[in-house]
């Protein structure tokens, strides 16, 4: 099995920092890409930042410049820095890898439990 445990969400003022972790674990042989997505109240699942195996980053237009994705594979943990917060950017806040839990068995998405993120204007 994999699991993803994610920590850092919780209410902060407009304009403030956060900072998301995800540690993955369980059955991993190879980690992909690994990922942020947000979910408001009402709405879909969207896309805020993911980063592939090598570190390359892609955003969503809505937190470029803002939010920094990062990874440290030898801890197999996926970092989501958020700076200069919105009010609109409060969501649940769930991070995603996909693994190869074994040599040869193809890639899976799995997902965090989700961290609840507050921003008061």
């Amino acid at each position: 099995q994999v699991h993803l445990v994610e920590s850092g969400g919780g209410l902060v003022q407009a304009g403030g920092s956060l900072r998301l972790s995800c540690a993955v674990s369980g059955s991993i042989f190879s980690i992909s890409a690994m990922g942020w997505y947000r979910q408001a109240p009402g709405k879909q699942r969207d896309m805020v930042a993911v980063i592939t195996s090598g570190g390359s980053p892609n955003y969503a237009d809505s937190v470029k410049g803002r939010f920094t994705i990062s990874r440290d594979n030898a801890k197999n943990t996926v970092y989501l820095q958020m700076n200069s917060l919105k009010p609109e950017d409060a969501a649940v806040y769930y991070c995603s890898a996909d693994v190869m839990p074994y040599r040869g068995r193809g890639y899976y998405t799995y997902w965090g439990q989700g961290t609840q993120v507050t921003v008061s204007s």
